[in-house]
């Protein structure tokens, strides 16, 4: 009988939990579905998994480690200590553990999650990004000059849209320089003001490592959203079920595109998935403007893996079901050097 590939599902959680912890009562929460999905797929593909959960106590994994090796670590960890930024340092904590890991390396994990730094990067490659600017806490603020409004004000290092709102788009000096400092002071964090670029959202995602595949786009349909209003990718948007519901949000396959345009985005996704040392799955937000214009919004490193969200819809639209989906990815971290 071949013998079972021993896999350590690494996740963070709100609270401590002990290292032979079950999750069983996490798992039947909304909140807990991407684990509970990614879990459930690997026990189905035959993989012997344990589970740890991370909240502020790091020795958790080294003991796990120590005591019970495994020979792949799938890491599904976002925040640490309730901070978003330190995701990198698990993925640099895995490294020099030397047992392969699932997901991009610590580095890119570090340019993607500083907004300004990834633009820089795709501007450097000739990716077109919005025209941006980086308002540093304990400086000064005052309007760029060559920024032109409106602009949407968001936090230089938060993922998943968090600090992101309606009021994120101004169209004054008076109020970047007010949204600004509401980041600075409410969230702690530097703020970047980027040229609020009019057009449809697309969701584009990427798997591989040195060969690399681009699945079918989804798309934020913007429903009841009046057309005079910015059109934007908001918390609420995203993860407010009831605010999606009364506005009429919804994220589907994208509909058709001009002729030529759906080739040109996955150039350029490639290409910025290559310039960012991306690796594994990742996943692109971006603006096609009514010009054809292509914009990269965000790059993200290691994006939501739950069964409904927009990498597993693609890949399934593709004919990979999610169960081949996770198992593409363990195989992916089998194969890279460490």
């Amino acid at each position: 009988m071949k013998k079972k590939l021993k896999v350590l599902l690494v996740f963070d959680t709100p609270y401590h939990t002990p290292r032979d912890y079950n999750f069983e009562k996490e798992f039947k929460e909304l909140d807990w579905v991407t684990e509970k999905d990614v879990y459930s797929a690997l026990l189905e593909n035959g993989y012997e998994v344990t589970l740890l959960g991370l909240y502020n106590d790091i020795s958790l994994l080294f003991e796990e480690v120590k005591e019970n090796r495994p020979e792949v670590i799938f890491n599904l960890t976002e925040v640490f200590k309730q901070k978003t930024y330190l995701e990198k340092n698990i993925a640099w904590i895995l490294e020099i553990l030397g047992i392969p890991y699932t997901g991009t390396t610590p580095a890119s994990l570090l340019i993607c999650n500083n907004k300004a730094l990834t633009k820089k990067i795709l501007t450097f490659h000739k990716i077109r990004v919005p025209n941006f600017y980086t308002f540093y806490k304990h400086r000064k603020v005052k309007f760029i000059r060559k920024l032109r409004l409106p602009l949407i004000v968001k936090p230089l290092y938060e993922e998943a849209s968090r600090g992101i709102s309606q009021a994120s788009v101004v169209d004054s000096e008076e109020g970047l320089i007010e949204r600004v400092k509401f980041i600075h002071i409410h969230l702690n964090m530097d703020a970047i003001a980027e040229e609020y670029i009019d057009g449809r959202e697309l969701y584009v995602s990427v798997l591989g490592n040195k060969r690399i595949k681009v699945f079918p786009f989804r798309e934020m349909k913007f429903g009841k959203i009046p057309e005079d209003e910015p059109r934007i990718a908001t918390y609420k948007a995203k993860w407010d079920y009831k605010y999606r519901e009364r506005w009429e949000i919804k994220n589907v396959f994208a509909g058709r595109l001009p002729l030529g345009l759906d080739k040109k985005i996955v150039e350029i996704c490639k290409r910025a998935y290559r310039a960012l040392n991306m690796q594994c799955y990742a996943r692109f937000d971006i603006r096609v403007t009514p010009k054809g214009e292509v914009y990269i919004i965000e790059a993200n490193a290691n994006p939501c893996l739950g069964r409904s969200d927009e990498l597993a819809q693609s890949v399934e639209k593709s004919g990979i079901s999610y169960n081949k989906l996770i198992q593409k990815i363990i195989n992916l971290a089998l194969r890279r050097p460490v």
